[in-house]
């Protein structure tokens, strides 16, 4: 079995979140790597280092400069006759081009993978993340969207894979690319970052959000996230949102200051190795989810960590 890899690049770097799908891929059977784009050169000497990867697939071409959907799917269809499955990180990326794949090949789409127990059967979560369910399906083709945090990370070098020109398909002109909005951040992204120190609606404005969480995070070299109710009260930006409806974190810990712990959020944090978590409500559900727990006001007691960290580290 040969499974196809979309890599989600920016004509010049390789997103990180690609290299946990090459490795959930391996799993299956050999990994080829799909690199769609303009002058997209770099990306595919990045593709090519990637251990565990057999070939990499080139088409550039204009139309795939902004990896539209639109655009991109004919391309995957018109290789998928050689693979057996089809497969990206379950990012925004991902799950933007990956159903609409599945549709133009008739083929069932597995989301968000946890587990791979063999080339027909997969874990996924449902319910909002309370519960997983374990699928087996007889289809011969399948499309899959990998969570990247339930899946170590391919090592970015070691590899020499072969690299394949293959022609692009003809331009669809269903959509136009308007514009991008990125939040630049000296910070490590929520999904890679190994340290997350997150605020709830209890943090009672984007001031005191930033007052009292910044100079933790900074001390910590943590990236800061935030529960949906303090993403929807405007303490914080949208791409700090944590949970089912925003991003899915596996950090080596987890700091949730002032959150309850909603189903939602649970559902976003709950692959992370350690949680604290600091709450002045001793019946917050996030307790029972928790390896330690602080009651307390946590504009009293994230201040005094703060300190004591940075005696520590001098």
């Amino acid at each position: 079995m040969t499974v196809l890899i979309i890599a989600e690049h920016n004509n010049n770097t390789l997103n990180p979140a690609t290299l946990h799908a090459v490795a959930a891929a391996q799993k299956l059977g050999a990994v080829h790597v799909l690199v769609a784009g303009n002058a997209a050169a770099a990306v595919v000497e990045q593709a090519k280092q990637v251990a565990g990867v057999e070939k990499v697939l080139l088409s550039e071409s204009a139309q795939f400069e902004n990896a539209l959907p639109e655009e991109v799917a004919p391309l995957v269809v018109s290789l998928a006759g050689a693979y057996s499955h089809i497969a990206a990180t379950a990012t925004a990326f991902g799950k933007n081009l990956l159903p609409r794949i599945a549709a133009l090949l008739d083929a069932s789409q597995v989301s968000d993978v946890t587990e791979i127990i063999d080339a027909q059967t997969f874990t996924h979560p449902i319910y909002a993340g309370n519960a997983f369910e374990t699928i087996k399906t007889a289809e011969t083709k399948l499309v899959l969207t990998i969570r990247a945090t339930a899946f170590d990370a391919a090592a970015a070098t070691g590899g020499n894979a072969a690299v394949e020109t293959v022609a692009a398909t003809s331009a669809q002109n269903l959509s136009r690319f308007v514009g991008r909005e990125l939040t630049k951040s000296d910070r490590p992204e929520l999904t890679q970052a190994k340290i997350i120190v997150s605020g709830g609606r209890a943090m009672g404005s984007a001031e005191k959000f930033n007052e009292l969480l910044t100079p933790l995070a900074d001390k910590l070299g943590a990236a800061i996230g935030a529960s949906r109710a303090a993403v929807d009260a405007g303490y914080a930006p949208n791409d700090y949102q944590v949970g089912q409806t925003g991003k899915v974190v596996a950090p080596s810990l987890y700091v949730a200051v002032g959150i309850s712990g909603a189903i939602q959020h649970l559902a976003g944090v709950n692959s992370s190795k350690t949680i604290v978590v600091i709450n002045s409500d001793p019946e917050a559900p996030f307790f029972k989810s928790a390896d330690y727990g602080v009651v307390g006001d946590a504009f009293q007691i994230i201040p005094e960590l703060t300190q004591k960290i940075k005696a520590l580290k001098g």
